[in-house]
């Protein structure tokens, strides 16, 4: 086990009803809020008149954003910080799931820079200053809710910035504001928290027994839950396991004192900027070619996530039963479901080398990446 420094920071508001808290918890921060938001679904819901009210209740001014869309683009980020210093806002509520999250992230890093936020993410510079953020998360996925990355779209580039600083503050989840979500959507959230927990899991540091055996359980639970949660969408009980699991797999607990790897994320990432496919999508497809890719690298380690995940024997078995766990959630499993063919492999694989390499838990090249992709076609 590595050294590691571990602090939660994020104080989560689980449970029915959750969302009335959000003026008195936004007040303990600021007076004057960026209210950001994605389309209309949250007015259609009701959701968006209950913050309202909430906020009007507590006494706080807000200006609103709305507009964030999947895989969150720069150009919202901007004018976003030119919204906050013009208006003095000094606090931001995200209301949706990890894109408008990552937005108001990426906002909060801007607004006291005096440079381009871009910056940040393509020149990794420290962050000094940041306005508070809040949520009332909509979508169980990303785990945004709790974790300390953004990760924002500029053109062709996906990138992300990692800082404890923008950690939120608060995090209002009501596992009954998910109900409404389309299945396909509550399954891409799924692949994406069971990815994020195969970044931590597959790892070269030895002696993390502990984390080890978290992991699993995360997953097993996860994937049990997801094939009740899809046939009884209404069920409060499913969602709030799958609601939690999100935020569980992405705050740092699970990474605790282990060298993680993260090369799938940033191989799918490449997918979504250059195809603006849903990222949830994108790794049901991505991560079971990696795991073929590299198995060989750790077998043992295969072999026991094949058994204490799917009850199988072999590290090739469990990987076809990750596969065809995404398939029977209705994922993708292969680029060609999502029209993706072999004209942009090569140049996705060249553009997700940053550096020398990807990955940890085998280093990548770029030509290892475009082998995995072929391997997902």
């Amino acid at each position: 086990m590595e050294n590691f420094t571990y602090s939660w920071k994020t104080e989560i508001i689980f449970g029915k009803g959750a969302e009335s808290r959000v003026g008195d918890e936004t007040k303990k921060y600021g007076k004057k809020v960026l209210l950001h938001y994605g389309k209309e679904s949250i007015k259609k819901s009701g959701l968006y008149d209950k913050i309202v009210a909430s906020l009007k209740d507590a006494g706080i001014e807000f200006i609103e954003l709305a507009g964030v869309v999947p895989n969150p683009r720069i150009e919202l980020v901007r004018e976003g910080i030119e919204i906050c210093r013009k208006e003095n806002i000094d606090f931001i509520l995200a209301v949706g799931g990890g894109s408008v999250i990552d937005s108001a992230k990426a906002i909060s890093l801007g607004v006291h820079y005096g440079e381009d936020v871009w910056d940040f993410f393509e020149k990794k510079i420290p962050a000094k200053k940041v306005l508070p953020v809040g949520v009332v998360l909509t979508i169980p996925a990303a785990g945004s809710e709790a974790s300390y990355a953004t990760v924002i779209t500029n053109g062709n580039e996906k990138l992300s910035y990692y800082t404890k600083l923008i950690k939120p503050r608060f995090a209002i989840m009501n596992p009954e504001l998910t109900m409404t979500l389309p299945n396909f959507q509550t399954a891409c959230g799924i692949a994406d928290m069971i990815a994020h927990i195969v970044e931590r899991y597959f790892t070269n540091t030895q002696n993390v027994d502990l984390t080890d055996k978290l992991c699993e359980a995360t997953i097993r639970s996860i994937v049990k839950n997801a094939k009740l949660v899809l046939e009884q969408p209404n069920n409060y009980d499913y969602r709030g396991e799958i609601m939690w699991a999100s935020t569980v797999a992405h705050q740092g607990f699970l990474g605790a004192g282990r060298e993680e790897d993260w090369a799938s994320h940033k191989i799918e990432h490449e997918l979504s900027a250059y195809y603006n496919i849903t990222h949830g999508a994108g790794l049901a497809t991505i991560v079971p070619a990696w795991m073929k890719h590299v198995y060989k690298h750790d077998e043992k380690r295969f072999e026991q996530f094949a058994k204490e995940v799917f009850g199988k024997d072999s590290a090739l078995e469990g990987i076809t039963a990750l596969e065809h766990f995404f398939k029977e959630i209705g994922l993708p499993t292969r680029l060609n479901e999502l029209n993706i063919g072999e004209e942009k492999l090569e140049l996705m694989a060249n553009a997700a080398v940053r550096g020398d390499h990807l990955g940890n838990f085998v280093k990548l090249k770029s030509e290892d990446i475009l082998e995995i992709y072929k391997l997902a076609l």
